[in-house]
């Protein structure tokens, strides 16, 4: 029987949407975006970031060095900004509260950066949440199957009562062969409410 919701965080609960995230620090070149794109979001340092290996502050810098000066206000406002404003991904705040009222635990196992502390009680949906394991703070990332496991022992939870919602199918699948029952995310809060009903859990799904 599911006892516990296990969400990750972006494209889930906030969009992570990059042409947006451009848009906000002012790049309308095409070539400065598809450089921006590449050597900011694409980058060695990103994943660094959400390892724990690198600070967001850190990352700007060395980035900085690859891009042209007139683009470091850029890759600053990227890298340190990008979550002002927090973009919701509509439905999802109103899912993860019915789940919590209906007593079942929350929890959030996402891949970001050490910053993620600061930015996550902005996310209105953090205050429904029992507990939260970020791969920056343990330098585990999704999908090694020790994040799922560190997940479970720290919150005392058994893998079989999980149900885990990502947007990657590989962090799903490996959720799944952690022991989690488990779905991809493809942005529709009424597919996920559909998935979650049909695994036994007390959730809507006429909404």
């Amino acid at each position: 029987m599911i006892k516990n919701i296990v969400f990750d965080m972006g494209m889930v609960l906030i969009r992570f949407d990059r042409q947006v995230f451009l848009d906000h620090a002012g790049v309308t070149d095409p070539d400065d975006r598809e450089l921006l794109l590449r050597e900011v979001f694409l980058s060695l340092e990103w994943s660094r970031m959400d390892r724990g290996s690198l600070t967001d502050a850190e990352a700007a810098e060395i980035i900085c060095r690859r891009v042209p000066e007139r683009l470091h206000d850029a890759v600053w406002k990227l890298v340190t900004f990008w979550d002002r404003p927090i973009l919701e991904v509509d439905g999802m705040c109103e899912l993860v509260a019915e789940l919590k009222a209906n007593g079942y635990g929350i929890y959030l196992l996402s891949n970001a950066s050490l910053r993620q502390h600061e930015y996550w009680p902005r996310i209105p949906a953090s205050r429904y949440f029992d507990g939260t394991l970020v791969s920056a703070d343990v330098k585990l990332v999704k999908p090694q199957p020790e994040i799922y496991l560190l997940l479970c022992q720290k919150f005392r939870l058994r893998p079989e009562e999980c149900f885990f919602i990502d947007d990657a199918t590989l962090n799903v699948e490996a959720a799944f062969l952690c022991g989690m029952q488990s779905a991809v995310f493809h942005g529709d809060a009424a597919e996920i409410r559909r998935k979650l009903a049909d695994a036994g859990v007390r959730v809507r799904t006429d909404i």
